[in-house]
């Protein structure tokens, strides 16, 4: 299997996805240069923990990337990528490889509730991988209503395979950000100011920010007001910590967990951290947070700066993302998609003459290198010699 990531989310859920493959696969995991590739520093994060002694995954563009793909030759490419990224890869970049190779794609995280652009995205690769009984059916039902693509498969989100609870007596606070939600600045102005609040009130621990990525990094979707800049604007009126790296590390020094909508809840949960999801800006499929209704996590900033953690329902956990391993059904399709003779390949529904102009400026994405996007790149007729060269 070649594994193809293109930001620091995908990245770890890749590294994460190869780790719990059968023994005797044999795996490589590349970057694909786009606009938002994870710096060094996010990709040694990304990967900590997760892939034993592998090196770190080198960055190459899409042509190098074809060109892996030649050599090696894999019966099974994941494309862990953005929607659009997705679609330009299997659709052009990698889609006439001979023997062409099983297509299998994603989301690195919460999938509910299901939408229709990352099924439409995807619909090209031949397995879709979600992590929970309500993502499948959710995905089962458009994938019926709309057509195209190939199976839904059913994997535990590998980042929860450890049954290993954080260490008791943790002294730090956690709070995992989340690049689109709040989208205000007020309401992030709020949350810090709540954290600062726990920190007075609570001087034994260490209150947390965990940042996604630095001021100076990118990652798979822009945030528009970084934590840790406007903290800065705020006069810093508190006691915080700003940290990157591995949210496992922070986790397991964790005595509590707070988020307004993060898969690193799930990680929270998997190591008995009490948990608090902040439900003061709405649950809703815009917060990203409607998985978490009925799950006994929602509270307020006021419960927040007080210490209210909780722990998670039994019943919710048994039906998000806490199914039994038994249950999971990825792999064994997969390999019934690589053993068959007669397998049909999936079917794009961006396959059509409409969707032409958006993927040929998704190509251009990945094609063109990052310090001409970064510049305005204008020069026509040095552009026209570029997309020449990629021919």
């Amino acid at each position: 299997m070649l594994a193809v990531a293109d930001s620091d989310s995908y990245l770890k859920w890749a590294a994460c996805l190869l780790a719990d493959l059968p023994e005797g696969c044999d795996t490589d995991l590349v970057v694909v240069r786009t606009p938002i590739a994870p710096s060094p520093e996010q990709i040694a994060a990304s990967i900590s923990g997760q892939v034993g002694e592998r090196e770190s995954p080198p960055v190459l563009s899409a042509r190098s990337v074809r060109r892996l793909a030649e050599r090696g030759r894999p019966d099974v490419i994941l494309v862990a990528c953005t929607g659009p990224v997705v679609d330009v890869l299997v659709a052009e970049v990698l889609g006439d490889l001979r023997p062409r190779p099983v297509f299998v794609s994603g989301l690195p995280g919460i999938s509910v509730p299901a939408t229709e652009k990352a099924w439409q995205f995807r619909s090209g690769c031949d397995l879709f991988v979600v992590h929970s009984e309500r993502e499948v059916a959710e995905f089962g039902e458009i994938a019926r209503r709309l057509g195209g693509g190939g199976a839904v498969g059913l994997a535990r989100l590998p980042f929860l395979r450890s049954k290993t609870a954080a260490a008791r007596g943790g002294n730090r606070v956690v709070f995992a950000t989340q690049a689109k939600v709040p989208r205000e600045r007020e309401g992030r102005e709020r949350i810090l100011l709540a954290l600062a609040e726990l920190a007075g009130r609570r001087p034994e621990l260490d209150v947390v920010v965990k940042l996604r990525a630095l001021e100076d990094e990118r990652q798979t979707h822009n945030e528009r007001h970084h934590y840790q800049r406007l903290w800065r604007e705020m006069g810093e009126p508190g006691r915080l910590l700003f940290e990157a790296g591995s949210m496992h590390d922070q986790l397991m020094r964790a005595a509590g967990f707070v988020t307004v909508s993060s898969t690193a809840a799930l990680e929270a949960i998997a190591l008995d951290v009490p948990s608090l999801v902040l439900s003061d800006f709405g649950v809703s499929a815009e917060m990203i947070n409607l998985v978490f209704e009925d799950s006994d996590l929602l509270g307020t900033l006021d419960e927040l700066a007080a210490g209210g953690f909780r722990t998670a329902s039994a019943a919710w956990c048994a039906a998000n993302y806490f199914h039994p391993v038994e249950r999971n059904d990825w792999a064994g399709l997969l390999s019934g998609l690589v053993l068959s003779r007669s397998r049909v390949p999936a079917t794009s529904l961006l396959d059509g003459p409409e969707f032409a102009a958006a993927r040929r400026r998704a190509r251009l994405r990945v094609e063109v290198p990052p310090t001409m996007l970064r510049a305005g790149y204008k020069a026509k007729r040095r552009m026209r010699r570029y997309l020449r060269a990629l021919t």
